[in-house]
């Protein structure tokens, strides 16, 4: 249990801060804009960066790879989950017109439901997760190089 609760501690903390700027983007209307969802990669990289970091900290001498990309994977699926489920519940109980203007900022002539878009940013968040998860994982794995 003390191996997984560190990838959720940071999986909660990574959530809460795409919630609070999600919020802040709807505070000056501009949640509707795809392009700000560029931040969220961001923000989940970096709460990966963090837990692996500290996972390698607790750890140093026993820090795998495998180990190291579990963290990863573990804190970006519990921010995506948690980030998902508040983005249904604004789209459905808070701004219920939320939808009929993402969609309009888009102007691709879709006909999307609140499913469909709600499952385009799980799968944005799992892939964003296995993205940066790889990318950190390059910056803290041990070495095989042999120095000269």
């Amino acid at each position: 249990m003390k191996n997984i609760s560190l990838p959720i501690r940071f999986g909660l903390v990574t959530s809460a801060v795409l919630i609070a700027y999600f919020l802040v983007l709807a505070l000056v209307d501009k949640h509707t804009n795809p392009a700000f969802s560029f931040f969220n990669a961001l923000i989940t990289g970096l709460g990966i960066y963090e837990a692996v970091r500290l996972r390698k900290l607790q750890n140093f001498s026993d820090f795998s790879y495998g180990e190291g990309f579990k963290t990863g994977i573990v804190t970006g699926a519990v921010a995506t989950i948690v980030f998902t489920i508040f983005f249904l519940f604004y789209a459905t109980e808070i701004n219920s017109g939320f939808l009929d203007e993402l969609l309009r900022t888009v102007n691709g002539g879709f006909n999307a439901d609140i499913g469909m878009v709600t499952f385009v940013v799980a799968i944005m968040g799992f892939a964003t997760t296995v993205v940066a998860s790889l990318t950190v994982m390059q910056y803290f794995k041990k070495t095989g190089n042999i120095p000269h």
